[in-house]
């Protein structure tokens, strides 16, 4: 169970920086049980990592999401504000990486900088010390066009999710989505 995510962790021993498991598998490692299954693998980064990001890069081919057109790219400090996704290969090994957005001791949504998280509260592990995103986070990620995956995620965690979770993604959302559905379950 979560094989891929320890490959990753084994993978990201040498970065400096910081890194955590994103997407379906963060709320599968909240769980801590796989309910799905995954097309795959992302991990996200900070923005300000760039550098450390890009020498631990050097032996994978690289692409960046550029306005929707992967792109081969050898990432560096230098990569574009509006680039966020990184796509890494190398031998039979895929990982995607997000960057992620952080101001003093916050991190903020990319979609809406009026949208933050105290980092302090970001260092959740899985038993076997996989670092992973908040499921509130990864949720106001999911809900902007909500596939049938986000929805299962939705609701295979939201038991999970304590009080301090579901108020700070329902504030989120209303901000962001304040039409989302997921905001039914929230009210109540």
């Amino acid at each position: 169970m979560f094989e891929p995510c320890l490959q990753v962790k084994e993978f990201m021993e040498d970065f400096e920086g910081k890194w955590l498991i994103a997407g379906g598998w963060a709320i599968d490692l909240h769980i801590g049980e796989e309910t799905r299954e995954h097309e795959d693998i992302e991990a996200a980064v900070f923005r300000e990592d760039l550098l450390p990001l890009s020498e631990w890069l050097q032996n994978w081919r690289t692409f960046v999401v550029d306005r929707s057109r992967m792109i081969e790219e050898n990432v560096d400090e230098s990569l574009e504000e509006h680039i966020h996704e990184i796509h890494a290969h190398r031998e039979e090994a895929k990982l995607e990486i997000l960057l992620n957005l952080k101001s003093k001791e916050k991190w903020k949504f990319r979609r809406d900088p009026q949208i933050t998280f105290p980092l302090n509260r970001m260092n959740l592990q899985s038993e076997h010390g996989i670092p992973y995103l908040n499921p509130e986070i990864v949720l106001l990620y999911k809900a902007k066009n909500t596939q049938d995956k986000d929805e299962q995620d939705f609701q295979s965690v939201f038991p999970y999710l304590n009080e301090q979770q579901k108020e700070w993604l329902k504030q989120a959302l209303i901000i962001h989505q304040p039409k989302h559905h997921w905001l039914e379950s929230l009210l109540y």
